[in-house]
């Protein structure tokens, strides 16, 4: 009598499969990482070697970091208003975020998918509608260049992100976690500080980094709330850069200026990036 047998049979990957698959990759990150390796050659580059073709600049040249970091350079200040930005909106964004997640991930009331319906809708609406608003109302009230101009609607559009990302992370988390600490003696409060956020630490990296990066890189609030160079930000000190005369464009400069901005960002990832993969592949318990 014969068994029967599947008609599935492992058929190990070939060599041509591998070499299209680490292709593949290889071809994804030249994609991701050539923009800002030409960025990096383009500043090392004097000015008028800014248009040349070669992968590597020849000479060397540090004249447009120096001109980005000179003593008559405002950039460093944009630097700074830049963090406090960016910096505020996130910590704000996740102190609101992790307790509304929290309670839209364990209460369970009427209309509730509605109103995660509404909260991610609102990131929805296009920045350009909203500037004239908000420019009128900040003049009425005195808030043009001020830092609360440019935190409030960058928080409008990190939060719903924020809870969106933390309500589904919370979850996937078993209730059992908060039941076992009550069993133990812990508040429903004790609980949630003491057991569920460190558990919870994963997604709450990862929505920090997601939420400190989109307001870092926000232009068109900070670019219209502002009209002075001590609360410009970053971007939009690099968009206002003027060359030597009005016939050359710092392109040189602007590239500097694109790398300093940069650096930070992939700083900060590589250090929680071990965080940041737990955050983004996993919702359970440990």
């Amino acid at each position: 009598m014969t068994t029967p047998t599947s008609s599935y049979r492992y058929r190990p990957r070939t060599r041509w499969s591998d070499l299209a698959f680490y292709a593949g990759i290889a071809g994804i990150i030249v994609y991701c990482v050539a923009p800002f390796y030409w960025m990096v050659v383009s500043s090392l580059r004097r000015t008028s070697d800014i248009f040349d073709l070669t992968p590597l600049p020849r000479p060397w040249s540090m004249e447009n970091y120096r001109a980005v970091l000179g003593a008559d350079s405002t950039f460093l200040r944009a630097l700074l208003n830049s963090v406090i930005v960016a910096g505020v909106t996130t910590a704000v964004a996740l102190v609101i975020a992790i307790s509304t997640s929290y309670a839209l991930a364990r209460l369970r009331f009427r209309f509730k998918r509605v109103l995660l319906t509404l909260v991610i809708a609102t990131s929805m609406f296009p920045q350009i509608a909203l500037v004239v608003p908000l420019l009128k109302l900040f003049t009425d009230i005195g808030w043009i260049n001020t830092y609360q101009s440019m935190i409030l609607p960058s928080l409008s559009f990190a939060l719903p992100l924020a809870v969106w990302t933390l309500t589904t992370f919370f979850k996937q988390m078993p209730t059992e976690l908060e039941q076992a600490a009550m069993v133990d003696g812990c508040t429903k409060g004790q609980a949630f500080f003491r057991v569920v956020l460190p558990v919870a630490a994963p997604g709450v990296f990862t929505t920090a980094i997601i939420t400190f990066v989109s307001a870092w890189n926000e232009f068109l609030i900070a670019l219209s709330m502002t009209d002075s160079p001590d609360y410009e930000t970053a971007p939009v000190a690099i968009s206002k850069f003027s060359g030597v005369s009005q016939f050359v464009a710092p392109f040189g400069s602007q590239m500097a200026a694109g790398v300093l901005v940069t650096v930070p960002l992939i700083v900060v990832v590589l250090i929680f990036q071990r965080r940041i993969v737990a955050g983004l592949a996993s919702g359970s318990v440990k």
